[in-house]
């Protein structure tokens, strides 16, 4: 490639990438997953909008599992193990057990109502019963819903990658209708025990390291962080085991270690997942050729319905049954199954495998995922409100958020208090929150002043505290209290927990 060659591509990629970010921010504003966007983007760019040509698929299918290797060690290293460890259980099963039945449901249907050959209506099943958390959760942000719930949703998003890879390979390789069962079982129980275990191993190695080598410079250490996850990924893979649960885990594990310059590897994950998701989508936009895509509408309509209303619903209340669920959140849970990265990807293994109806499956799923994604996700909210997930009292919790302060080993807390909180009217003194955590600053009316114990809190006002990793649970959990009963919280028997237990059990 020659310089001017080098300096067009880069204007180009620039472009593109600015061009993203601006989709982004427009996704953000107006509630919908920025994957359709960033897809959006790729079909402009494309042949048939500035003739930016793109047809290889095999390199499409090398760089979309890199990406995805990106994405799931950043999303290991931004989960809270203190949301989903508790919820592993159901998460798993929902995981391996529902994707599975998705798979057959979905399968049916697509022979049954389109008359598909069972080949190639399971290998379709298989590549869209993943769903996506990126895309989930770039809508549930803003909505105050259980912690149980969002934490459920996003640890199922995390472990089913792998099973469906493992689905979607066998189903593109095979020769006959419907593998053997005992195989597939001992393929899929390998992947996940090799690449868990390397995933955990290479999370514990890695912390290990960094909190105890010294490195030249802060901007290392995020480096590294990211480098064990993706090797973690890689290690699994040349074993043939999963390396998409390996990156998972390792994160994970990473994520929750005590290491230096947290907030600086946090940041950088979470750009660096940034930048895989928007290359990811624009190439696969890229990929299709949207002259083909009209013949696809019906035949996606129909798997999505099926998929959406039938499949999902089944697998979840079937998989969550012995877990006492409350159907409403389960009924959240089915319609917050949205389909992103991870289908679009895997519809690259047959084509490139030379699979009868390959090309056909790929418009299929990038149909699919796009009307599904536009239906689906601006209407999560009013889902939510409508089943009641959304409580009035839920809108007087406090929002707390955190930024660790690496030097001090402590974390700066911001605090709302919103209209209707019990925290209106009480002193800074009353808060009694655990030692050593402070109040610092009180922003109020666009002004901002230090509190001294005697200053009274008022509704609008925004608090910043600091307080170290191991009070800030307890810190957390106190201002819940009293936002939620005022200062006699705990004489009246409120302790703030996260999300009080529901006590309805259905519907």
């Amino acid at each position: 490639m020659t310089l001017p060659e080098l300096y067009v591509t880069l204007l180009i990629a620039g472009t593109v990438l600015l061009a993203s970010i601006a989709a982004a921010r427009t996704a953000h504003r107006v509630g919908l997953p920025s994957l359709l966007l960033f897809l959006a983007v790729g079909i402009v760019a494309g042949e048939d909008g500035l003739g930016l040509a793109f047809d290889d698929v095999q390199l499409a299918q090398a760089l979309g599992t890199a990406a995805l290797a990106v994405i799931l060690v950043e999303g290991g290293l931004t989960t809270q193990w203190s949301d989903v460890r508790r919820l592993v259980a159901p998460a798993g099963v929902l995981a391996t057990v529902g994707v599975f039945l998705s798979v057959l449901v979905t399968a049916s249907g697509a022979h049954f109502l389109l008359g598909l050959d069972w080949s190639v209506a399971l290998l379709l099943g298989a590549i869209v019963s993943s769903t996506d958390s990126a895309a989930v959760f770039s809508v549930l942000r803003a909505l105050p819903l259980p912690r149980k719930l969002t934490g459920l949703v996003e640890a199922e998003s995390g472990f089913n990658d792998a099973p469906t890879i493992i689905l979607v390979l066998v189903f593109s390789t095979t020769t006959s209708d419907i593998p053997s069962i005992g195989p597939l079982f001992g393929n899929l129980l390998f992947q996940l025990a090799a690449g868990g275990t390397l995933g955990v191993l290479i999370g514990l190695l890695g912390a290990v390291a960094l909190r105890h080598i010294a490195l030249p410079a802060t901007g290392l250490y995020p480096l590294a962080t990211v480098g064990f996850g993706i090797t973690a990924f890689a290690a699994a893979g040349a074993v043939g085991a999963s390396g998409i649960i390996a990156a998972y885990l390792s994160g994970l594990v990473l994520g929750n270690s005590q290491l230096p310059h947290r907030a600086a590897t946090r940041s950088f994950a979470e750009g660096a997942g940034w930048l895989a998701q928007i290359g990811l989508f624009v190439m696969l936009g890229l990929l299709v050729d949207p002259s083909e895509l009209s013949e696809a509408i019906l035949p996606a309509l129909v798997v999505g319905l099926v998929l959406l209303l039938v499949a999902r619903p089944v697998s979840v209340l079937l998989c969550l049954l012995p877990f006492r669920i409350p159907l409403r959140q389960q009924a959240f849970i089915s319609w917050a199954g949205l389909r992103g990265a991870v289908p679009i990807v895997l519809t690259t293994f047959p084509v490139v495998e030379d699979v009868p109806h390959a090309r056909e499956i790929l418009n299929i799923v990038f149909v699919l995922v796009a009307l599904f994604t536009l239906l689906q996700g601006p209407t999560l909210p009013a889902v939510a409100r409508r089943l009641g997930l959304v409580r009035p009292d839920a809108l007087r919790e406090i929002q707390v958020e955190a930024a660790p302060l690496d030097v001090l080993d402590a974390d700066l807390l911001t605090v709302s208090i919103p209209e209707g909180s019990q925290l209106h009217g009480v002193a800074v003194f009353e808060l009694r929150l655990p030692h050593p955590t402070v109040v610092t600053l009180i922003v109020r009316e666009g002004t901002t002043l230090v509190p001294d114990r005697d200053t009274v809190l008022r509704a609008g006002d925004e608090l910043l505290l600091i307080a170290t990793p191991e009070t800030r649970e307890d810190a957390e959990r106190r201002l819940r209290a009293i936002g939620r009963r005022g200062k006699l919280a705990r004489w009246l028997g409120e302790h703030g927990t996260p999300e009080p237990e529901d006590t309805v059990t259905s519907g």
